[in-house]
């Protein structure tokens, strides 16, 4: 059973988050967009760039300046331990550019993300936009909060051409999954729109401003996932299952539990009814062998 956190607890944890995403974040934004190599990352298509390796070794060094006995899991570096064990529980995620290929190619949509877990579960979750200059934070019970206060998606009325979405999937996925070609084709049929943004906490961060209806993914990265879905759910959103079962935001395990869809209470009924609707072709879809994270 996992610990549940008090509160008021994760005031100092989340201001080393902001401080080390912000400073990350300076870095970044006085590179881009040609101040930086980029190389291949794996066979699928990803890549890394040496900012990526830079902002990741900046967040990590404020992190271990100030909590030396947590454990820390990088994008990059992937596990890099826990000091000498005495951390509790404690496990920091650290994504230093979400949207590297978006930067690549020049596209000004990317941000750092920072989260800490306890017992598996996120407890504060940071995510800081550069080219902005804006920061978003959540501590668990405590609410979300952005640049002009607490973040609390206001209702709205539903556009008749549907909602306005947002997707990602994991890297491990194939680009010929059936699964993934039955799931998306139908909601883009659905939605007004499917944003495909390559920047998975840019999404959350829409989500958790009410900028966007929804957000759906399919076998999703650990490390980003609980610092996202950590900010969108004190904003006020909920997050099921694609079965619409309880969906726990977790970095350990197989990415097969790692699907959501995740929206504004009053529309998420809407949105699972749109992932139902395909679900007979998903599971006649074969879904692969799922991937796992070096987390676990």
């Amino acid at each position: 059973m996992r610990h549940t956190p008090r509160p008021s607890d994760f005031t100092a944890e989340c201001r080393t988050a902001v401080a080390a995403a912000e400073a990350a974040g300076a870095l970044l934004r006085s590179r881009f967009p040609d101040g930086f190599a980029a190389r291949p990352k794996g066979a699928l298509g990803d890549v890394v760039t040496d900012l990526d390796l830079l902002a990741e070794s900046m967040v990590v060094d404020r992190i271990r300046a100030d909590f030396p006995h947590d454990r820390v899991l990088a994008e990059e570096a992937g596990d890099l331990g826990g000091g000498d064990g005495g951390g509790g529980g404690r496990t920091w995620l650290v994504d230093p550019l979400d949207g590297s290929n978006n930067v690549v190619i020049g596209l000004p949509v990317y941000v750092v993300g920072v989260a800490l877990c306890v017992e598996g579960a996120p407890v504060v979750g940071v995510v800081h936009d550069p080219v902005t200059g804006r920061t978003w934070t959540a501590r668990h019970g405590a609410g979300a909060h952005g640049p002009a206060g607490p973040l609390a998606p206001a209702r709205r009325p539903q556009s008749p051409a549907g909602p306005l979405l947002a997707w990602t999937q994991g890297h491990a996925v194939r680009r010929d999954d059936p699964a993934v070609r039955v799931l998306r084709h139908g909601l883009e049929l659905r939605a007004r729109r499917l944003l495909q943004l390559w920047a998975p906490l840019v999404a959350w961060a829409m989500l958790a401003r009410g900028d966007i209806d929804g957000f759906v993914g399919y076998r999703a990265e650990a490390i980003d996932l609980p610092a996202g879905a950590l900010l969108a759910r004190e904003a006020g959103v909920v997050l099921r299952r694609l079965d619409g079962g309880e969906f726990t935001a977790g970095f350990t395990g197989p990415d097969t539990d790692r699907s959501f869809v995740a929206g504004r209470p009053e529309i998420l009924p809407s949105l699972l009814d749109m992932v139902a609707a395909v679900t007979p072709l998903l599971g006649s879809a074969p879904q692969g062998r799922a991937g796992t994270t070096a987390a676990g």
